[in-house]
């Protein structure tokens, strides 16, 4: 009788490290997937950016430092995006939301520009991108509480080292991008 209540205390025990192993790998992957959503929509934005360069660039010939700023973001960006940490897809991040302002400052001068409907298509395209820049960060961090939640607590915590899982860092908008950019020539 002793050895069939050690065998099935042995047998929970078992199934209850499957479980939390799965659990914690589960929480892990999601977070993967919820990064993985943000570098699609910084890749989107990214895409759109170079037609609305195009765009302007028939209007604002003269403003060349705009263009080649928004050149070097993009890439930045694109880097980021295929190998970068968290911070440094932010830092990515907040260097071309500065060139597009910037780009956006440009056309704000050429009001037969802003009139167009290929620009106002870009922009709505833009718009919406930006929507959903915000949601695949806000599901990030999400993803990322629930992980870390899981992490740092009993039982969990046990066997984060069993599922190769560790705490991960929450997607924060670098310093100073807080406040939206300013614009400046």
């Amino acid at each position: 009788m002793t050895l069939i209540i050690i065998l099935i205390v042995v047998a929970a025990l078992v199934l209850f490290g499957i479980y939390a192993f799965n659990k914690l790998r589960r929480a892990d992957i999601g977070a993967q997937e919820a990064l993985g959503g943000i570098d699609v929509q910084l890749t989107r934005r990214a895409d759109l950016i170079p037609n609305l360069v195009n765009t302007v660039k028939g209007y604002a010939v003269h403003e060349r430092a705009v263009f080649d700023e928004v050149t070097a973001a993009r890439a930045g960006v694109t880097k980021a995006a295929a190998d970068g940490t968290v911070a440094e897809k932010a830092a990515a991040e907040a260097r071309l939301d500065q060139a597009l302002v910037d780009v956006l400052a440009v056309a704000e001068a050429y009001p037969d520009l802003k009139a167009t409907a290929n620009f106002q298509q870009l922009q709505t395209d833009l718009t919406e991108t930006e929507n959903q820049v915000s949601f695949s960060r806000q599901f990030y961090n999400d993803a990322v509480k629930s992980l870390n939640n899981l992490v740092k607590t009993i039982p969990w915590m046990f066997f984060t080292g069993i599922a190769s899982v560790h705490e991960r860092e929450f997607y924060d908008a670098p310093e100073g991008q807080e406040a939206p950019p300013s614009v400046q020539f």
